[in-house]
């Protein structure tokens, strides 16, 4: 154990592994609001979080429970797709509410190439939100749509014991996981078409017509002094 007069003790959170506090003030004084990714094994929920005196202020938020409750999800709630789409989600309500810009906050994760808090990142992006990142960081585009998934379902088809144990889940909700690229993008559009706001079409304004100046072509008379006129008239 630590002892000495120079030994201070850690905050409570960062002891508890929670809060990286150095990292935490460069995020709050960059004084824009934080994109807050945060997983479980099953879940995935994303935040933009604004930092005030009395505490973080949630803006908009979203969870991978609503995929499946609002729009028809069918695998996991845990995987890179769902990740995704979580992302757009949040990203999403952000734009709605005028949020444009914001900076990842990714906690006490390890930021692994192509990891979960990054396909998260990548809906967000996608929805409109600016984010400083570096793009080699993000997830390519079929493991973001589950291609991956259908690849490896495919391999495990000669195995219907191992099939059956691994995509349990998704063949009792009725998702073949072959066709998890087509389901992914039946989800995102879902998404997307619900944030889509109708423009009414625009009526042309009509100007206001200017009247012009007629000129007049007669020249104008020589304006006399008042002094010259009573000498001629004396």
């Amino acid at each position: 154990m630590a002892w000495g007069p120079g030994y201070r003790v850690s905050f409570r959170r960062r002891r508890e592994g929670k809060t990286d506090y150095q990292m935490r003030k460069a995020l709050v004084t960059s004084k824009k609001p934080r994109l807050v990714v945060r997983g479980t094994l099953r879940h995935l929920s994303a935040q933009i979080v604004n930092a005030e005196t009395i505490g973080d202020k949630v803006l908009v938020a979203a969870h991978s429970r609503e995929l499946t409750d609002n729009y028809g999800w069918k695998s996991d709630c845990g995987n890179l797709p769902a990740s995704y789409l979580t992302g757009l989600l949040c990203g999403h309500r952000a734009v709605t509410k005028g949020l444009k810009e914001a900076v990842l906050d990714i906690g006490l994760q390890s930021p692994t190439k192509g990891a979960r808090v990054f396909a998260a990142l990548k809906g967000v992006l996608d929805a409109g939100v600016s984010i400083p990142h570096n793009k080699e960081k993000l997830p390519e585009e079929e493991r973001l749509s589950g291609q991956h998934i259908a690849d490896y379902a495919k391999t495990l088809s000669s195995n219907p014991d191992a099939y059956q144990k691994r995509f349990s889940e998704n063949l009792s909700k009725g998702l073949n996981p072959e066709q998890m690229p087509e389901h992914f993008s039946s989800v995102k559009e879902k998404i997307v078409s619900s944030f889509e706001v109708e423009k009414a079409p625009t009526v042309e304004e009509k100007k206001p017509r200017v009247k012009e100046k007629r000129v007049r072509k007669a020249a104008a008379k020589p304006r006399r002094s008042r002094k010259k006129q009573t000498e001629e008239e004396g």
